[in-house]
């Protein structure tokens, strides 16, 4: 009788132990990756929100609100201590000229011609989030309030990267819509 609930008690720890070792090391896997996938999700979930065509002006606006950011005369006068301040302001200078994109390319496109598959908005949201994580890296600085994984930062920090993940959202969307 003891030896079948040594038996039974041992193989429950195995199971509890695989079960715990599986889970830590999927956390792990998707820590390092986390800042992307819940920008994607974000992406994908705007996406079914607002519909295609939405979707398609908000990508559009990320490329309008940069422009419109680059050019923005008073980013001297934004706070630049402490780190936090800096980084709010400057994105939400930003989201405020993506917004205003997006309120006026929304008057424009039409739902009717735009056409994405869930795979393509999938595909889409991860490129897109893509864009927003180089570009916060490269013109927001989101080093100085968050701590990337080694990972990440490999991906999106490099200048000679940037250009890449920039022209992704707008090459894959010329790819797709029909």
């Amino acid at each position: 009788m003891i030896s079948r609930m040594s038996a039974a008690t041992t193989g429950l720890v195995g199971i509890t132990n695989l079960a715990t070792h599986t889970a830590f090391s999927l956390w792990a896997a998707a820590s390092t990756v986390l800042a992307l996938i819940v920008l994607i999700a974000s992406f994908f979930a705007l996406a079914r929100l607002i519909g295609n065509a939405g979707f398609v002006c908000v990508i559009v606006g990320l490329y309008g609100g940069y422009a419109l950011y680059a050019l923005f005369p008073y980013l001297s006068y934004l706070p630049r201590a402490p780190a936090g301040a800096d980084v709010a302001t400057h994105a939400l200078v930003y989201a405020a000229f993506v917004f205003a994109f997006y309120l006026i390319l929304r008057r424009v496109v039409v739902p009717d011609f735009v056409h994405l598959s869930p795979f393509a908005v999938l595909v889409l949201s991860f490129f897109s989030a893509s864009f927003l994580l180089a570009f916060g890296f490269h013109l927001f600085a989101v080093t100085r309030v968050h701590h990337f994984s080694s990972q990440i930062v490999s991906l999106f920090a490099p200048g000679q990267y940037f250009f890449w993940w920039f022209v992704a959202p707008g090459a894959v969307l010329f790819f797709f819509l029909k």
